[in-house]
């Protein structure tokens, strides 16, 4: 093992996060190679640095004109250089701020500086090189992001182990997840949770979060190690009263010795700026020292650096400015009626269909998405669908219908769902 992640094992020992590292985990580090020694003559090389393989002009980065004319109002050093391989350091404070002002039970709570993936995907990606092994388990409902299973189990060969995501009361099946939970031999629990549900819509309610709480902290006292990833990919568009409209990831963050806590978010979603591909991950774990998450930031650096060596600089950049703009919050909430009116509309016009209908919707108050179990072959729906009338849907396992209200205007939404249940009785 190398000297440096032996080292940062040496300052992880005795924490939750250092128990539930993969043989990944427990190898990687960030080298004293080429970008750290940079970063150092960043510093102190005060005649000529001549370090990091990029050119420069004077005291800017060498560029095209044609190309920097394209993004007016924006400075050389924050377009062309490399990004640090954690991510720019103000956005990091930043967007830890703003978890603090979306999640207010989260303020005064120790965590981890949020480090910048390329994207969530990229950023789950890294968590579970970092913490699953082959052979491991990990828990989902059995609504997810298909994603999951290619790289839990094709890029890391870990178990994907589901549970019914419904009870027979429409809501959240929480003792379906305790029992899934308590089968997993040994020691070590990994779980991911995303709300709002990629594909149903769903996100709990405050008495089911406060249930999932209590779940986790019940396998913490048992003695498991219990590794939870929130996945809020969507976080902030919930439409309903009584929903949670925290990150569970607040509720953990301090919450048991034996309970991990990782967040992955980004703008992707929560910023309208899908292209950027700018995530975050952040760890929280009761009694870990700064030295402690310094060392997991390097192990995660290590990971970054071995995969893509760093995020955009230019997307980090305009993200970072636009989140420092006056009007940023009235934006946000502009673009969240928008999206709640749609969903309004969507919950009138499926609230209109027959009873005995082939498509009966699950239930959803938040998010893009929600989608309907079909009595027929959803694949043979979903052909039909994007054949005869030009629609486009996507079919999961054969019976679920998926539907992203999202990216449909509101004036088509009734012509959308009407043509949905046409289709549906003549496939049936």
């Amino acid at each position: 093992m190398n000297t440096i992640a032996h080292e940062l094992n040496e300052r992880l020992e005795g924490s939750t996060a250092y128990r539930l590292l993969s043989d990944f985990g427990k190898r990687f580090y960030f080298p004293k190679g080429i970008v750290a020694q940079s970063a150092e003559a960043k510093q102190k090389a005060h005649r000529f640095n001549a370090t990091v393989g990029m050119a420069t002009k004077g005291p800017v980065p060498m560029y095209l004109k044609g190309i920097k004319d394209l993004v007016p109002g924006i400075e050389e050093q924050e377009i062309f250089p490399y990004a640090p391989t954690p991510g720019v350091p103000e956005l990091r404070k930043l967007w830890r701020s703003e978890m603090d002002r979306k999640n207010p039970s989260l303020k005064g709570k120790n965590t981890s500086l949020p480090l910048v993936t390329s994207g969530l995907t990229h950023g789950i990606s890294v968590v579970s090189d970092l913490f699953l092994d082959e052979g491991d388990s990990i828990v989902v409902p059995d609504m997810f992001w298909g994603n999951y299973r290619l790289i839990f189990e094709g890029r890391n060969k870990a178990k994907i182990l589901s549970f019914p995501f419904f009870n027979d009361e429409g809501g959240l099946h929480v003792s379906a997840l305790k029992d899934t939970l308590e089968s997993v031999e040994g020691d070590k629990v990994a779980l991911i949770l995303n709300f709002p549900n990629n594909p149903t819509g769903y996100s709990p309610s405050e008495r089911e979060a406060d249930q999932i709480v209590a779940v986790l902290k019940s396998l913490a006292d048992e003695g498991k190690k219990v590794l939870c990833i929130t996945d809020d990919a969507y976080f902030g568009l919930f439409y309903e009263k009584g929903t949670c409209t925290e990150s569970l990831f607040a509720r953990l963050a301090d919450l048991h010795e034996n309970i991990f806590a990782v967040k992955v978010d980004g703008a992707t979603k929560e910023e309208f700026a899908w292209g950027f591909r700018i995530g975050f991950i952040t760890y929280a774990g009761h009694g870990m020292s700064g030295d402690q998450y310094e060392a997991l930031e390097k192990k995660t650096m290590g990971a970054i650096r071995s995969s893509i060596s760093n995020s955009s600089k230019i997307a980090q950049s305009l993200l970072l400015r636009g989140m420092k703009e006056p009007g940023y919050l009235d934006q946000k909430q502009e673009a969240f009626s928008i999206l709640e009116a749609r969903y309004r509309k969507v919950r009138d016009v499926v609230g209109r269909f027959p009873s005995d209908a082939p498509l009966q919707p699950l239930p959803f108050n938040s998010g893009y998405f929600m989608t309907f179990v079909y009595k027929g072959n959803s694949e043979k729906l979903r052909l039909h669908l994007l054949e005869k009338y030009g629609v486009g849907t996507i079919s999961i396992q054969e019976k679920y219908l998926r539907i992203a209200y999202s990216s449909v205007e509101i004036e088509n939404l009734e012509e959308l769902y009407q043509t949905i249940l046409k289709a549906a009785g003549e496939v049936l």
